[in-house]
Order: C-alpha cells, then sequence, then structure tokens
C-alpha cells in the first residue's frame, strides 16, 4: 500500500488546508439572530465548529436539545461538562417554530448526554421530531443522538418520531476509545447502530481522524460499522478546541481523506463523506436518499 502523508501538528498554526473563513454576511446574520431570540443552543456554537460560517451562511445550523451541560467529560469536546438542571418541555415547541421560521428543508437535531434521566431524554427527542415534522412536514430530518448507555427503550423512543436519518458517532477507533471517550464503550456503541439499523432507519456515523490512530484500525472500524448495519460514514480532522483538551497527534492530509472514502465506499459504505473540515452535519442534506437496501 502506498503511504499518504500526514505532518506532525505544526507549534503555531495548523496545515493551509484547514483555513476556515470568518462568518459574516446577512444570512449568517438572520440565523444568529433567530438562533438567540428563540433561546436555543446550536452544537455549532457549543461545539465550535469549523463549519459554522459555511452553513450558517446559507441558512442552516444543528440544533442541540436538552441544554448545553454534558453529563459525559469527553477529552476532545468543547461543550460543558456538569450536572444539567435545564429540561425545558416547551424546547420541541420552539425549536420545530425555529426550523419553519427558518425555511430549513433538512434540520439536524443533536443533544448533550443526560445520564442522570432515567430515559435519557427520549421523550424531548420524540416530541422534537413529532412536533418539527407536524410544523414542517416537508422537512427532513437528521437526529444524531447519543450513546443511550444500553437503555434500549429509551432508543427506541428517540428513533420512533419519523426522523429519516438516525446518527450515532463512534468518534474514534477501538484502541483509542478510554482516552477519547472515557464513558463509552465501543461494543456498545456498535450495538446502538446495529439497533437503529434493525428499526428501519438510515445508520449514520462519525470518526474524527489524528488522534493517534492508524490506517488499519480505521479500516477495522469501517468493517465493524458496516458489519453493525452503518450506510453513512463521515470522517473529519480532529481540531483540539482549547488547551485543556486531549492533543492533536498529527494533521491529515486531504489525499488521506480521499483514500478513505474510496476504501469505505469499496468495503460496503453506502456513503462517505471525508475531509479535513467535515463535521457530523456537515452536508447532510446528501444522505438523506441513501437507499436502505
Amino acid at each position: 500500500m502506498i503511504e499518504l502523508p500526514t505532518i506532525a501538528p505544526p507549534a503555531n498554526r495548523k496545515p493551509n488546508w484547514l483555513r476556515v473563513k470568518l462568518p459574516v454576511g446577512p444570512e449568517y446574520a438572520n440565523v444568529r439572530r433567530l438562533v438567540d431570540e428563540n433561546k436555543l443552543h446550536t452544537i455549532c456554537e457549543s461545539g465550535n465548529c469549523p463549519n459554522m460560517g459555511e452553513c450558517w451562511g446559507a441558512g442552516t445550523a444543528t440544533f442541540m436539545i436538552l441544554g448545553n451541560i454534558c453529563t459525559r467529560s469527553c477529552t476532545f469536546c468543547a461543550v460543558a461538562t456538569g450536572r444539567p438542571t435545564e429540561y425545558d418541555t416547551e424546547e420541541p415547541r420552539r425549536v420545530a417554530e425555529a426550523i419553519k421560521l427558518m425555511g430549513v428543508k433538512h434540520a439536524v437535531i443533536t443533544s448533550v448526554n443526560r445520564d442522570e434521566l432515567k430515559d435519557r431524554g427520549a421523550e424531548i427527542w420524540y416530541q422534537t421530531v413529532v412536533e418539527t415534522k407536524k410544523l414542517s412536514p416537508a422537512t427532513t430530518i437528521e437526529t444524531l443522538i447519543p450513546d443511550t448507555k444500553g437503555n434500549w427503550d429509551a432508543l427506541y423512543r428517540m428513533i420512533d418520531g419519523g426522523q429519516e436519518v438516525v446518527s450515532h458517532n463512534m468518534e474514534t477507533v477501538e484502541r483509542l476509545y478510554r482516552m477519547v471517550r472515557p464513558q463509552a464503550k465501543y461494543e456498545r456503541s456498535l450495538e446502538q447502530i446495529k439497533r437503529i439499523r434493525a428499526a428501519g432507519k438510515r445508520t449514520k456515523s462519525g470518526i474524527m481522524l489524528g488522534v493517534g490512530e492508524t490506517k488499519e484500525e480505521v479500516f477495522k472500524a469501517m468493517d465493524d460499522l458496516i458489519e453493525h448495519g452503518l450506510l453513512i460514514l463521515t470522517l473529519g480532522q480532529y481540531l483540539q478546541p482549547t488547551k485543556l483538551h486531549l492533543e492533536v497527534a498529527e494533521y491529515i492530509h486531504p489525499d488521506t481523506f480521499e483514500m478513505y472514502k474510496e476504501e469505505g465506499l469499496k468495503r460496503g459504505l453506502k456513503y462517505v463523506e471525508s475531509g479535513p473540515l467535515v463535521r457530523s452535519s456537515y452536508h447532510a442534506e446528501r444522505h438523506v436518499n441513501v437507499p436502505l437496501d
């Protein structure tokens, strides 16, 4: 196999292929206003997404429900960790109204982990999708759901609202799980994806690269995911959100991302979105029509 280039992280700057445009323009300002006025949380902001300017500039956003404090302490994530107090039963209605007001054709909804709740927040998940479909019946929906810690009743409630795509991110390869996702389990996340697919949903997951994985480990993760029913995979470069988070082990060259895309399709995935700036919801509208068989 030909070795494709990676580079060690430079001391003071990222490679030029990781440069992004600053968020500007009237559409971006309009989305910002709607998010602020409706007191909505977006993973775009909480997760420091590098594509926020591009996506908001196109009039789209990924909404984060169930508050902005997570019960997990993943070492890669910029979302605050703590004991959540927010549980807003009006949130499904407010999110649905915002999606309608924004004229979103394809909405992505995600959430923090709410391990302290018996149903992991499943009822809010279900009602948010139902309310959105009620107010915007032509809008397609992808839900990026958390690990339910094996609460399969909660999982089935989360995915029963009528969404077209259900995503659950693996985030990294098996060997690095304890370091990257200390409160998650590789096999449990695979089982969750298997159950989502068995329920008849389009399955999607994401892996971030540059945290110390090998190419062989990425290939194995692809095979494991395919074996458990995955249809759609996103691959992107990990970027350290703050100095307190996991350091970048290497910056992966765009050519290597292209190689992973070709390899994933060759191995049986239906759709692969792969590139340095790719994130879970990047161009998510492209995934909604992926065939189920």
